[in-house]
């Protein structure tokens, strides 16, 4: 269930020859130039201060604070400080245990997973950490209503406790995605205290077992946690308290870090990162994206995400011809050039050119065509140009790439229109299906079931579009079935060829992703995954 082989360099991908008609070689700009990963700043020599409150400023409103539910990027960076997962990944993006003492074992014929858990440890709420709320959990991430984590556990027939330190999961069908799941929200371990009590929902009053425990939060504008006592390595955490408060506006959070309002900020705009690089008291963290930005159609979610596909009217939604021509409407590489100044990359598809899943059918790219995409729209008996709504967040970058957007894509006989909302309110629309065309992204997963069937099997949970197709059900599911990487990879590439030709999801561009901190903070961490990581982080003493 482990990738056996490091991240590859996405060096060499020119090279690669392409077969598809209509695709080629992943090609990136001649001036982007080489970045290099910076994923903590460096601690040696340094000396940690004990206490201190720490200010995060984080780009979006988290949603709710319950693993089960959640979707937003922006609510695993809370709960990564006071919610610990079975597995986490690493600086590497290798797997490592972390409630659980070691990585699973499985069976012979894969169909029976067995995971040793820790002892001692403790949830915030008091409730002994055992195997049971291992299963407790997983038992709710199955069959809770609006559970986002069915589809990333696979077909568990059963999940059984047989003593305290250990836990058994049976299974219908092999899965080789289960660790990698159980490294993400999947596999945080909630309280069993917590998630029984009637009177009060999960999301209000999280319990875990994290370094910090929740406070309070002010919707809209900030989420408070503590350090937790309970916590089994609590003489590992330096911080007395986290605020995380809500600044949507990117050129807000800089003018906040520089003017030491606040300590730690997310998402930092290319536009201010070359600057920031620059400043004297601030250091810029960056790591390549196991994700993507890109646009969802919505082809069948006309009663929320994960209910019965009902066939949406509009040449959009009912003609894959139209979807194909707005993909090759996209200049991909001049958007991130001119956007995002050469920081980002362009996107065809799930699979981030570094992971050892990824083949030279993952990496192909639509090729710019707007004749091509005129032509496509007349056979398909469109008037043009063809008007179509675009939901999109109301960030800066997010508007600037749409525009830039509005404008490629003229040229192939599109006419977006484009309709801004809050990024919380944008996750609503998502679900229920409240738009035609959306931009929208997804932080990504070291396993690439996490970042394709997740949004292409039909009924999953993150298959906001309501995409229905047997041949790409069929393609996901024996890809999650099988063991070897090089095999897994071949099916993944044939799905991303699917995905061409039927455009459910239209990817646009990999981002970086661009942490900035105070040199007065130490042990920020950010890894592939996107989440920044403040559970050991700390001032930094004064010299004397």
């Amino acid at each position: 269930m482990r990738a056996s082989r490091k991240w590859a360099g996405a060096a060499g991908l020119a090279a690669l020859a392409i077969a598809v008609t209509g695709c080629v070689p992943l090609q990136y700009p001649e001036a982007q130039g080489v970045r290099v990963d910076v994923t903590e700043a460096p601690t040696t020599g340094q000396a940690i201060q004990e206490g201190g409150d720490l200010i995060m400023a984080l780009s979006s409103e988290p949603d709710k604070l319950d693993p089960t539910t959640s979707t937003s990027l922006y609510t695993r960076f809370v709960m990564n400080a006071m919610c610990e997962k079975l597995y986490d990944i690493d600086a590497n993006g290798e797997i490592v245990p972390q409630l659980a003492t070691e990585l699973p074992e499985i069976s012979a014929d894969g169909l029976r997973v067995t995971i040793p858990v820790r002892t001692g440890a403790v949830f915030s709420d008091g409730t002994p950490f055992n195997a049971a709320a291992v299963s407790s959990t997983l038992e709710r991430n199955l069959t809770l209503e609006g559970s986002g984590r069915k589809t990333e556990l696979g077909p568990i027939e059963r999940v059984s406790a047989p003593d305290a330190e250990t836990v058994v999961v049976e299974y219908a069908t092999p899965f080789a995605p289960l660790t990698a799941a159980l490294a993400d929200r999947a596999g945080m371990i909630l309280s069993p205290k917590a998630t029984g009590d009637e009177t009060t929902a999960f999301a209000d009053n999280p319990s875990c077992v994290g370094a910090f425990k929740f406070v309070e939060r002010i919707p809209q504008t900030s989420i408070k946690l503590e350090k937790d006592p309970n916590y089994y390595a609590a003489d590992e955490v330096h911080l007395d308290t986290i605020t995380y408060r809500i600044m949507g506006d990117a050129n807000i959070r800089a003018a906040n870090l520089r003017s030491g309002d606040v300590h730690v900020a997310d998402s930092i705009s290319p536009q201010d990162a070359d600057a920031l690089l620059l400043e004297r008291d601030i250091e810029v963290l960056q790591t390549g994206s196991l994700g993507y930005q890109g646009l969802t159609v919505n082809i069948g979610n006309t009663n929320g995400t994960a209910q019965p596909v009902v066939q949406r009217e509009g040449p959009l939604a009912s003609d894959a011809r139209v979807r194909q021509a707005l993909s090759m409407s996209i200049d991909r590489p001049a958007l991130v050039n001119s956007v995002f100044n050469n920081w980002y990359d362009p996107a065809c598809s799930a699979i981030s050119p570094g992971s050892p899943f990824a083949t030279a059918a993952s990496n192909e790219c639509v090729e710019f065509d707007p004749e091509g995409a005129r032509a496509l729209l007349e056979e398909a008996g469109v008037e043009i140009p063809l008007t179509v709504s675009l939901k999109v967040a109301n960030s800066p970058d997010a508007l600037r790439y749409s525009q830039a957007l509005q404008a490629s894509v003229r040229e192939g006989g599109f006419n977006l229109r484009i309709e801004p909302v809050e990024y919380s309110t944008l996750l609503d629309m998502q679900k229920s299906g409240s738009f035609d065309l959306m931009q929208i992204g997804w932080s990504g997963r070291i396993d690439p079931h996490g970042n394709l069937a997740t949004f292409l099997t039909t009924g999953a949970g993150n298959n906001d579009g309501g995409y229905n197709s047997a041949e790409m059900d069929d393609l996901l599911t024996r890809a999650a079935q099988l063991s070897d990487v090089d095999e897994r990879a071949a099916l993944y590439g044939q799905a991303v060829a699917l995905a061409h030709e039927d455009n459910p999801l239209i990817y646009t561009y990999r981002q970086r992703n661009i942490t900035a901190h105070s040199v007065d903070v130490s042990g920020v961490r950010t890894y592939t995954d996107g989440v920044v990581r403040l559970s050991r982080a700390g001032f930094v003493a004064d010299k004397d």
